[in-house]
């Protein structure tokens, strides 16, 4: 018996490991729609270039791509080329895996200012992402702020701390590469609101940052000696390992490094200055009460050309779907009979990226308890729906010939030179 057709908006982790889990459970057709020609997400367009390890996980969803009954759509963008209402009422079941692909503003007096980005953009920028690749940020400053305290702000001072050497084996786009290299960057500040405590970076991601070539991480901060709050046992250890790796950090040999990563935490964003673009920002010095974050009234400046904000990201608006507080409106993956949510888009961005696992098999056990078999046909209509709006979509194999020639293009030993437009990508698959 054939079980309901799906489709799966979305092709980052979340919408790959749904796919996956549906075909375990189900006898399904399922359907992966990307408003890109390539698959992945934010493996290919967030994940920083130098990090090929952590993308090394596309071979996982590559396999699930090439399973008989998946197929993969890309080029097509619900909401815009077709509509949500169109999509629900070809297939069974509509899983939404959107993510959440733009930036929370910095909402403070001067943020409008130019050189003053969002990490979503600025990361896109330097992964060769084609929404971003003619942001052409400048970066003839000494000083730079990156705002927050997660890995996503290490991954912004780490590539723009990293000298060319050290780069030879991410596929950072050349354009961004030259920009760093001529960049006359000195010092990099990474704020945060509240202290180290509290701060959202990994271990692995924060000692990267004591074995840069040529910059010297600085805690402008006494570090606590021991950890004090409700914690658990995991996260009290965590929190633990982070204190000692900021502590190592004034070990380091000082000589020979010319550029400067300042760790300053307990620093709140209140104003950024500057006649039409960025000169310096003001911070107040925060503190904390048990867990409310008070302001001191003590105000610092760090003049600086370039401000990237790294405090968080919410999804685009779609029409037909609710979204509110940065999520669709649904009840534990569920937003209506036949449709449901999976990662960022159910549950705000959060977590790393295997979280979205369990997202998937969520979703494919609420899916086999809603749906027994096929009332509606799917792909076919799918197929039939894009010739009749003449829209060009990419398949997977479209995708492999995109690979395969990024990968045969790189100098060794980058593992691949992207292609960087849309219009590029099609033409090489004669689309």
């Amino acid at each position: 018996m054939k079980g309901p057709s799906v489709v799966v908006i979305g092709s980052g982790p979340s919408g790959f490991y749904t796919a996956e889990s549906i075909s375990k459970k189900l006898n399904s057709n399922i359907d992966i729609i990307d408003r890109l020609p390539t698959p992945f997400g934010l493996i290919r367009g967030g994940v920083a270039p130098d990090h090929q390890t952590t993308k090394k996980i596309t071979a996982i969803y590559s396999k699930i791509a090439k399973k008989e009954q998946v197929n993969f759509f890309g080029n097509i963008e619900i909401g815009k080329d077709i509509s949500i209402d169109e999509i629900r009422k070809i297939y069974d079941v509509v899983v939404l895996a959107i993510g959440s692909e733009l930036d929370n503003k910095l909402e403070i007096k001067g943020s409008n200012l130019k050189g003053v980005y969002g990490s979503a953009e600025f990361v896109g920028w330097y992964n060769g992402h084609p929404d971003y690749v003619s942001l052409e940020p400048d970066l003839n400053t000494e000083n730079v702020v990156v705002v927050g305290n997660g890995n996503v702000a290490i991954d912004i001072v780490r590539v723009l701390s990293k000298t060319s050497e050290e780069m030879i084996n991410s596929d950072i786009p050349e354009y961004a590469l030259n920009s760093i290299n001529k960049s006359p960057i000195k010092n990099l500040y990474m704020v945060g609101r509240r202290g180290p405590i509290e701060a959202k970076f990994t271990n692995v991601e924060l000692r990267e940052m004591g074995n840069l070539k040529n910059c010297l991480p600085i805690v402008n901060l006494d570090l606590p000696s021991k950890v004090v709050g409700n914690y658990s046992e995991r996260d009290q250890r965590l929190i633990e390992k982070n204190l000692e790796t900021l502590k190592s950090f004034s070990l380091i040999e000082k000589n020979n490094k010319e550029k400067k990563l300042n760790f300053n935490f307990f620093q709140k964003p209140i104003e950024i200055i500057g006649n039409e673009r960025v000169e310096s920002v003001n911070f107040e010095t925060t503190k904390l009460e048990g867990t409310k974050l008070k302001s001191t009234g003590e105000i610092n400046n760090i003049n600086c050309g370039l401000i990237i904000s790294a405090i968080g990201y919410k999804p685009k608006e779609v029409p037909g779907i609710k979204i509110s507080n940065g999520v669709v409106k649904n009840n534990n993956g569920k937003i209506d009979k036949g449709f449901y949510a999976a990662g960022w888009i159910r549950r705000g961005p959060t977590g790393v990226i295997g979280t979205n696992k369990a997202d998937g098999e969520l979703v494919a056990d609420l899916i086999s308890k809603d749906f027994k078999d096929q009332n509606k046909d799917g792909r076919k209509s799918l197929i039939e729906l894009i010739k009749s709006k003449n829209l060009k979509s990419t398949s997977f194999e479209n995708w492999e010939k995109i690979d395969s020639y990024e990968k045969k293009n790189a100098v060794e030993p980058a593992p691949r030179k992207k292609i960087l437009t849309i219009k590029e990508m099609l033409n090489l698959c004669n689309i």
